[in-house]
């Protein structure tokens, strides 16, 4: 890995698993007979968006309409934006509508009705349902608010149904493991069935999107849309949930050392919450995982170091815990790199990116 003219916190990007881990997921994708949406809130750029292309994507899903404007920019003609339509973002919706296929959520019928008027375009919707997330989306179980925006989309006159959507967000955090996941997906699609039944439009797209389940599971059946979008970089919290291997993560922060204090067993270096975020996994009250430690080679980087984690944060600071033993092995000046709880938050929060060559690979800015 090309260390030089890195001095503060840095994104590293391994090109190749990341390319990788585009193939396997929409191969995985293709076998099921289902459309590839990705998500791109993870990665957030536009080199990383053509790789996408060069594997053969040509429709995404985004988190905002600042991020559709910016893919947009980049070539991109056929776009999700998933997250429920606001309203005081019309002007620069409008303008998206006008040149490319656009996409929109929307959960109340109220909101649709206003859209319906202040849009200059057509675009297509889709229904956004709560499987259980409790974020947003009307409850899978009350048909009667499904049917009755489904009602105000279709006397629309710039509105046209394309499907129901749903992320299992709560996955993430789901007792029970492959197995559970593996039911739950199921109950869901057949609730979804029902609803598509029962609204009567037999093109209607049911649309799934979570890494976990599209990673973990062999058949992941009764959906016709997958928009998955950690998994192009995963993170250590889909290692814990067993989404990957430790090999399959494609970023580690490269964070300089600033200093080492054998007799406490830790490390400081420059890479703190502003860089990770302060998301993390505890196993007890007394511990928090933010990433794991990893030492960079000529090609990248090595596997996790054993006994050794990011333990805490500060604004700019991280403590690495890490065996006493090996706290020699570091010194004040060196490099190293830190395996990120959650790739996403991560991507948002750092501004320097850069491949293993040293190229860097800009991304939106927010």
């Amino acid at each position: 890995m090309q260390q030089s003219g890195i001095s503060q916190p840095t994104l590293i990007i391994d090109a190749l698993r990341v390319k990788a881990n585009i193939h396997r997921m929409k191969a995985k994708a293709k076998k099921q007979q289902v459309v590839f949406r990705p998500h791109f809130k993870t990665h957030q750029s536009g080199i990383v968006g053509q790789w996408f292309r060069q594997a053969g994507v040509d429709r995404i899903t985004v988190s905002s309409v600042n991020m559709a404007q910016y893919f947009a920019d980049h070539g991109w003609k056929d776009i999700l934006i998933a997250f429920p339509v606001n309203l005081m973002e019309i002007k620069n919706i409008n303008r998206l509508a006008g040149r490319i296929k656009l996409y929109l959520l929307l959960e109340d019928a109220s909101v649709a009705a206003q859209l319906d008027q202040i849009l200059e375009h057509g675009v297509g919707v889709y229904i956004k349902l709560d499987t259980g997330a409790g974020r947003t989306g009307i409850a899978l179980d009350d048909e009667g608010r499904v049917l009755e925006l489904a009602n105000q989309i279709k006397a629309s006159k710039n509105l046209q149904l394309k499907g129901l959507l749903t992320h299992a967000g709560h996955f993430y955090h789901q007792p029970g493991g492959k197995r559970v996941i593996n039911e739950k997906t199921q109950q869901i699609s057949q609730r979804m069935k029902g609803l598509k039944a029962r609204l009567g439009q037999d093109d209607l797209i049911l649309s799934w999107g979570d890494t976990p389940s599209c990673s973990m599971l062999d058949e992941l059946n009764g959906y016709d849309e997958w928009r998955p979008g950690n998994f192009v970089y995963y993170d250590v919290m889909q290692y814990h949930i067993g989404s990957c291997s430790l090999e399959d993560i494609a970023v580690a922060m490269a964070c300089p050392v600033v200093a080492v204090h054998p007799e406490r067993e830790e490390m400081v270096i420059y890479g703190g919450s502003v860089h990770f975020s302060s998301e993390f996994i505890a196993a007890d009250e007394d511990f928090r995982l933010y990433g794991y430690l990893v030492n960079f080679t000529e090609k990248g980087w090595t596997e996790a170091v054993a006994g050794a984690w990011l333990a805490r944060l500060s604004q700019e600071h991280g403590i690495v815990k890490l065996p006493k033993e090996i706290c020699t092995h570091y010194k004040p000046g060196d490099l190293i790199g830190i395996l990120p709880v959650h790739s996403c938050i991560t991507v948002s929060a750092i501004r320097q990116q850069q491949d293993l060559d040293g190229n860097l690979i800009p991304k939106m800015v927010v």
